[in-house]
């Protein structure tokens, strides 16, 4: 391809990680190499407005995508120049090339969804590119989905024969039809202290840790919050290792990394705001663990089916060195200082050339797909 290849980035969102995505998205303009890509930006409001702005032609220099009122304009970054409750802009700049007229924008060459949490990495962006028939970075509607919910995910888990922490789960008209009988099963199954989560999310928002049963009312309360479905874990004692994956068919692992953190537990203050959790990387683990690790990594990518992208979580227990899938991201925190890139900087690909590597795995996955028939003669 001679000319630049014509990226769009979507961010911002309907969701809790709405400014975990600003975040991304600042990153990657800034890095992005401007000389291969010509960026289109189209940013999402948190009430689901599309908006979307000049072509970026070169690295943004003086932008805070974090200070800027999301309910009135559009971040500086864009340069927004229009507004819409509709999908005007953005269906207009994916539709094929080979109808275009000179009046219409030209064709997207491949989406980058910078999109966190509910409606960016559940498979719901991942189905509306797919309808368009246009390439994106990342995991498929399928993987997409299984990887956000973590209830269906620990149950693939079990089936590929993954190791885990025990677990239950339940819905709100579950919990309020028989509240009695789920407290009694956690307390019996799970035990004291435990982790609740909603199914449905990330950037550990609405997970609490539960030591008694007042507490696990309260946990359960929140999470309900934020998820129609809520899991419970059990805890365990343990060091909290991270993978990189990279790849379609054939994925790679990076380093493992190691997460101490600030907090009691890895929670969103502790991720995100008081800059006092560390990370190790790589970790300090012996070779044949962390090459145990890294083969786990690649096992779950392929049991959900992904592609392109995930960071894979484990527990180490600390009393005897057992490995313990926690869970996969298909869509992890992506700026520089993000631990996805940071694991493959530590494995010798830096950020930029990481982007490189993403954008042309989505083409080629896509490209791979248009043989596959949809339709058939009845003749």
């Amino acid at each position: 391809m001679n000319r630049k290849i014509r990226v769009g980035l979507v961010y911002g969102g309907k969701s809790g990680e709405h400014d975990v995505s600003l975040q991304t998205a600042l990153a990657v303009i800034r890095a992005i190499d401007h000389t291969k890509y010509e960026v289109h930006p189209f940013y999402i409001t948190k009430q689901g407005e599309w908006r979307s702005g000049a072509m970026l032609t070169g690295p943004v220099e003086r932008v805070d995508l974090l200070k800027h009122d999301p309910d009135h304009d559009a971040p500086d970054a864009p340069a927004a120049a229009s507004r819409t409750t509709a999908l005007q802009p953005f269906f207009g700049s994916i539709q094929p090339a080979s109808g275009q007229s000179s009046a219409q924008p030209a064709a997207l060459d491949v989406v980058f969804p910078l999109l966190h949490g509910t409606f960016g990495e559940d498979g719901t962006i991942q189905g509306l590119l797919e309808m368009a028939n246009v390439p994106y970075v990342g995991a498929g509607v399928l993987a997409s989905a299984v990887g956000m919910d973590k209830v269906m995910m620990k149950k693939v888990f079990a089936q590929e024969g993954l190791p885990q922490c025990v677990f239950r789960h339940f819905t709100r008209t579950q919990w309020d039809k028989d509240r009695g009988y789920f407290l009694m099963e956690i307390e019996v199954s799970v035990g004291y202290p435990c982790f609740v989560k909603p199914a449905n999310l990330g950037s550990s928002v609405g997970i609490s840790k539960a030591r008694n049963r007042e507490e696990l009312i309260e946990a359960v309360d929140l999470a309900f919050q934020y998820d129609r479905k809520v899991i419970v874990e059990e805890h365990v004692d343990a060091r909290e290792i991270e993978v990189s994956v990279l790849g379609n068919e054939e994925p790679e692992a990076s380093v493992p990394g190691e997460i101490v953190s600030s907090n009691e537990f890895y929670d969103y203050r502790a991720k995100y705001l008081d800059g006092k959790s560390a990370m190790i990387i790589p970790a300090e683990l012996p070779e044949e663990k962390a090459d145990e690790i890294r083969e786990w990594a690649i096992r779950a990518f392929q049991a959900i089916d992904a592609s392109g992208l995930s960071r894979v979580d484990f527990f180490l227990r600390k009393s005897d060195g057992a490995v313990f899938i926690n869970e996969i991201n298909t869509m992890p925190g992506f700026t520089p200082f993000s631990m996805y890139p940071l694991l493959w900087k530590e494995s010798g690909k830096p950020y930029g050339e990481l982007l490189d590597d993403l954008i042309r795995l989505a083409i080629e996955r896509h490209t791979a797909k248009q043989s596959i028939r949809y339709t058939f003669d009845t003749d």
